[in-house]
Formats: C-alpha cells, structure tokens, sequence
C-alpha cells in the first residue's frame, strides 16, 4: 500500500471545494452567453458543466499525487461526476448533471444500509477513518446517515424537478455543502459520547 502522505488543510480544502466554486462561477458567468456548435446550441449550465468535470478530474489527480491517496467516496464521486457531467455535455441535457447528486446520496445510503445489515458499519472506512469513536457510536452514526443521505436524495429531485437552474446551483453550492456541515456539527455530542479515551467510562 503506498504512504499516504499529509496534505496541508487549506490546500486540501481549496482541491475539495474548488471545483465547485468554479462550477458556480462558470455557471453565473456563462447561463447568458450560450455557444453553438456543430448544430447545437449549449447553454450555461451545459457549459458550466464542461468545465466543472475536467477541473474536478485535475483537482483529484493533483490531491492523489500529493497524498498518495483517495478517499472512496471521492473515487466514487469523481466516477460519478465524470459519466453524468459527459452526459450532460454529450446529449446538451442538463438533466443527467442535475440527477448525479441524487444517485451518488442513494448509491451512499444503499451501501451503509447493506453494511449495517452484515453488522458492519461501512461508514468508518468511507471516511478513512477520520473521526476517532467506538464501533458503537459509528453504528449510531451510519444510521443517522443513512437516513440524511435519503433526505438529500429527496431534497435534490424536489429541487430540481421544480425549481430553474440557478436555484439548484445555488442548492448544489451552498444548500448542500451547509446542510453537510450541519448534520457533522449536530453530531459532535455523540462523537464526545464514544470517543476512545471515555471507553472505560459508564454511557449515560
């Protein structure tokens, strides 16, 4: 297995975040610009998204390069990415791009159900790891976020099905990375309930 080496945070935060941010950008900069070409014409979105999967694949080879390593959910992530985005672009449908974040939530609560069924909390090696917690608490946690995955599932078809372009960017951008953070911040009693240092301690 080859050295994982440590990448500095704000570094690993602007390979993370970037790509979405120029997503964003592109999007706003491009949705009243749109180019024809070879008998199509392709709008912003389209184009935001011809932009988006190239820089998200150079995002993830510059973070494999420096660290040695990718975590498996951004595998499947960028694999995601990479076949709805060229499908987007391919068939000048923004329709399968919107569809992505739907499938990746349910592709994520599909395999943490199935693990929790086998009475193995898959959820500790999707996130490399990175929270220290007893197996009890990462089997609370998988179930919690099982049931947020379909939440989002829900939220990102309602939103796209109804609302225009710019509000599911906006979602995508904003909507789902708060709504994220969130769920991880609520969750910061339960993180102090299993941690590895109070296993001796009685559970409340």
């Amino acid at each position: 297995m080859a050295e994982r080496k440590p990448v500095p945070q704000g570094l690993k935060l602007a390979l993370d975040f970037g790509p979405l941010v120029v997503f964003f950008a592109a999007f706003f900069l491009l949705r009243d610009h749109p180019v024809r070409f070879g008998g199509e014409t392709y709008g912003g979105f389209v184009l935001a998204t011809a932009v988006f999967v190239p820089v998200l694949m150079l995002s993830m080879a510059v973070l494999w390069r420096l660290s040695g390593h990718l975590a498996p959910m951004q595998v499947a992530t960028l694999i995601l990415v990479t076949v709805f985005g060229g499908l987007s672009v391919w068939f000048n449908d923004p329709r399968f791009f919107k569809m992505k974040p739907t499938l990746i939530y349910l592709l994520f609560a599909g395999l943490l159900g199935f693990g929790l069924l086998r009475g193995k909390p898959w959820l500790q090696l999707v996130m490399d790891g990175a929270i220290p917690m007893r197996p009890e608490g990462w089997t609370i946690l998988t179930k919690r976020l099982v049931g947020f995955f379909l939440f989002l599932a829900v939220a990102n078809e309602v939103i796209w099905r109804n609302f225009s372009d710019a509000t599911w960017v906006n979602f995508k951008t904003f909507g789902l990375t708060v709504l994220l953070m969130g769920f991880f911040a609520a969750q910061s009693p339960l993180f102090t309930r299993f941690a590895p240092e109070d296993s001796d301690k009685p559970e409340a």
